[in-house]
């Protein structure tokens, strides 16, 4: 079974917000996925009820994430170098590394079979008329 750390770093990673003082169960969550006709079911009760090999997966996904979460959060202590000796600083590195870290969260949304929450957004391009 998932720790209560590894379900809310699922939660964050699939782009929902904290839990705060809500209480999560079957009836009610921050995040409802579509699992069959006429039946929906909670991000959190997918969470709880996770088959042993699924569960594997899951902490592989939480592993990569972290992985990916913590190479962003390295990335920007060379903002500030643009060149040293031969070595030249990526500038699109902060960029390209939040992509690979969404991509890999709104995989793990498609594990959990979920939409991706509000953090994560639509995914797509849009437009706004100003």
């Amino acid at each position: 079974m998932l720790t209560d750390q590894q379900k809310s770093d699922a939660r964050r990673y699939a782009g929902y917000p904290m839990q705060g003082d809500v209480t999560l169960d079957d009836r009610r969550d921050t995040a409802w996925g579509w699992v069959a006709p006429l039946i929906w079911q909670t991000l959190n009760h997918r969470l709880n009820s996770l088959r042993p090999e699924e569960e594997v997966t899951m902490t592989n996904f939480l592993t990569k994430i972290a992985g990916l979460e913590t190479d962003v959060l390295s990335s920007t202590e060379n903002l500030d170098t643009a060149q040293a000796a031969v070595w030249v600083h990526n500038k699109d590195e902060v960029t390209d590394r939040m992509r690979l870290y969404r991509l890999w969260r709104r995989e793990l949304c498609g594990f959990l079979g979920v939409p991706p929450g509000p953090s994560l957004g639509s995914g797509g391009i849009s437009l706004a008329r100003g």
